[in-house]
């Protein structure tokens, strides 16, 4: 049985969109997992896991790359968790 064209281009659109959501689940994952390293990393007798669930919170990928940041930039974990409220 022969698909036509249109059938096609809706499939091909629906692959393309699962690997574009696929991608930025990834990116966000990456971002959350780097955030908690770095914070690791610079805060070591810090319980960082606490934070996770609202890391999870954070939808924009953009907001995620702010927040690692500043997981580089704080001067305490403390500062840091008052900074993610904000």
């Amino acid at each position: 049985m022969q698909e036509s064209p249109f059938y096609e281009h809706v499939i091909q659109r629906g692959i393309e969109q699962g690997i574009e959501q696929g991608i930025e689940q990834g990116a966000r994952q990456m971002s959350i997992e780097n955030t908690l390293a770095t914070l690791e990393a610079r805060f070591p007798g810090a319980d960082v896991s606490t934070i996770r669930h609202r890391l999870e919170a954070i939808a924009d990928i953009d907001q995620l790359r702010t927040v690692n940041l500043n997981a580089s930039l704080a001067a305490s974990f403390d500062d840091f968790q008052e900074a993610l409220k904000t």
